[in-house]
């Protein structure tokens, strides 16, 4: 149908992930000229719920880094035996974490003035992953060692990363610069990027971009930095600093799903930014390209609908259909799942399977016009024109100044009876 194949063109030109509906060119059959609506926008990735993968909860240390450098302190002429580290420091070599950390902390409640033991006991409840009482250990053990003008490196390491890890940030930062800014010393590229959250996670983004290029500088594979700086771009609007950076932290780690989400929704973006068919068809079959391998690592509602969206932008509505089935069986799936399958069968022109999904996605979301003006449309090419009259009826309810509703309403009056 030449009208059919004027409106596909037209979703592609006038950028299809738009909120606003638009006009579709009358045809010379009156009672045929339903108005269209592009599909719903792409999710936007918002700081609060996408932009930046915490820190792990797993150490970049290990038990035998020299950043575990504990040295147990024996007791000294008359002192108390309950000052002597060296069995809770054998269980920690033995990685008898709990039962170290438990032996050390009395030690230190018993001697409040033993580094050592502290030390010791934040070192142990590092390596269990006790990150809050961690960095309070450890610090008292830190505040010990500069009062004796005996600072150590490791306890300082340490410290920045269990304050990180336990989402300290505002703590963290300051011991993270004195760890990456050492004279003399090449800065390791995860502490780098602990120096970024904790930038970030404090408001300081410029600074926080800096500190995720430096930690790419030192590790060009270190995908946390990347994604980081990918969505930072995204969120920015830089689209192509965006897909450059998300593609690099693909290539090091395909397994990461976060990366693959994020750069499905770089490419739809750019794609609808655009006026040029070329360029857009070509990041729509990226698109395509990167939601597949988000779909084999995640296939829950949300990643699917991001795939269907990049098949509908390349007018593959048959395998947006197909992918969405699966998804939209369940009484659970979202008004939007729903939106998007009556429309990917819409324009495939399977107007009963349109219809019922359109139907179940306005119960889900009764205020959704796009939903509306869809499954106005599909009445209408379908001929049920009554059915065409009470949708834009009720849509009028819901968006009374709306034009296209009103002009559906009135090309629908003869009809609505018959």
């Amino acid at each position: 149908m030449k009208y059919r194949n004027s409106v596909l063109t037209l979703i592609l030109l006038a950028a299809i992930w738009a909120a606003a509906g638009w006009v579709a060119t009358p045809t010379a059959d009156a009672q045929t000229r339903p108005r269209r609506v592009r599909p719903a926008p792409s999710p936007t990735p918002t700081p609060d719920t996408l932009l930046g993968p915490e820190p792990k909860s797993s150490p970049a240390t290990n038990s035998n880094a020299p950043l575990l450098d504990v040295k147990p302190a024996k007791p000294v002429g008359t002192a108390p035996a309950s000052t002597d580290t060296m069995h809770a420091y054998q269980l920690f070599q033995q990685k008898q974490y709990a039962a170290a950390a438990k032996e050390a902390k009395a030690i230190a409640t018993n001697d409040p003035g033993n580094a050592e033991a502290w030390k010791l006991a934040g070192f142990s409840e590092f390596y269990l992953k006790q990150y809050d009482d961690a960095s309070e250990d450890l610090q008292k053990a830190l505040d010990l060692q500069r009062k004796a003008n005996q600072e150590d490196s490791h306890t300082v390491d340490a410290l920045a990363e269990s304050y990180t890890l336990a989402e300290k940030y505002d703590r963290a930062l300051p011991v993270l610069v004195a760890v990456t800014t050492r004279a003399g010393a090449q800065p390791d590229a995860t502490f780098l990027y602990y120096r970024g959250v904790a930038e970030f996670k404090t408001g300081k983004n410029t600074e926080a971009e800096k500190s995720f290029n430096e930690a790419i500088k030192a590790n060009p594979k270190h995908t946390p930095s990347l994604l980081y700086l990918g969505q930072m771009a995204l969120a920015r609007k830089d689209l192509d600093t965006a897909i450059s950076m998300l593609n690099r932290a693909t290539t090091n780690d395909p397994k990461q799903a976060s990366a693959w989400f994020l750069l499905t929704s770089a490419y739809l973006r750019r794609a609808t930014s655009t006026t040029d068919e070329a360029k857009a068809s070509a990041d729509y079959l990226g698109a395509i390209r990167t939601g597949e391998a988000l779909t084999r690592l995640r296939s829950d509602e949300e990643a699917i609908g991001l795939f269907a969206r990049a098949l509908i932008g390349a007018q593959q509505y048959a395998r947006a259909a197909a992918a969405l089935e699966r998804v939209a069986a369940g009484d659970n799936a979202s008004g939007i799942t729903l939106y998007l399958l009556g429309l990917s069968y819409s324009r495939a022109n399977n107007f009963p399977k349109a219809i019922a999904a359109l139907e179940r996605a306005i119960v889900k979301s009764p205020n959704d016009t796009n939903a509306y003006r869809e499954l106005g449309y599909d009445y209408e090419k379908s001929k049920q024109y009554p059915k065409a009259f009470a949708t834009y009826e009720k849509a009028l309810k819901v968006a009374p100044d709306d034009a296209d509703f009103k002009e559906g309403l009135e090309r629908m009056r003869p009809f609505a009876k018959s």
